[in-house]
């Protein structure tokens, strides 16, 4: 990944994660672990993990459903001519690792 699209991935990263906090109703925590951009900065997906669990797919919807705002919210922050499409998706490498703390500290 080039400097540029590192530095555009933390910056989207950072402006979901106020976004989010901003807009969620806090039935549950959302927080954005990581974003990847792709190298023509077309494309950006976020990836959250969600407390508690089994509120997944219920912040999952609420995030895509606010993907436009999102980007309205990024294009005035974000200074770069072309603003990435994104997209949420749950982190499986989190859920992952949390999985083999928890067994681990067994």
């Amino acid at each position: 990944m080039s400097l540029r699209a590192e530095k555009v991935s933390g910056l989207v990263r950072e402006l979901a994660a106020e976004f989010l906090a901003k807009e969620s109703d806090r039935t549950s925590i959302i927080t954005v672990t990581r974003a990847n951009i792709s190298s023509n900065l077309k494309e950006a997906k976020i990836y959250l993990s969600v407390y508690p669990q089994d509120s997944e797919k219920v912040a999952l919807k609420f995030a895509k459903r606010k993907r436009s705002e999102f980007r309205k919210y990024a294009q005035e922050r974000m200074q770069i001519k072309k603003i990435p499409t994104f997209d949420f998706e749950i982190d499986m490498g989190e859920k992952n690792r949390q999985r083999i703390d928890k067994l681990l500290n067994k």
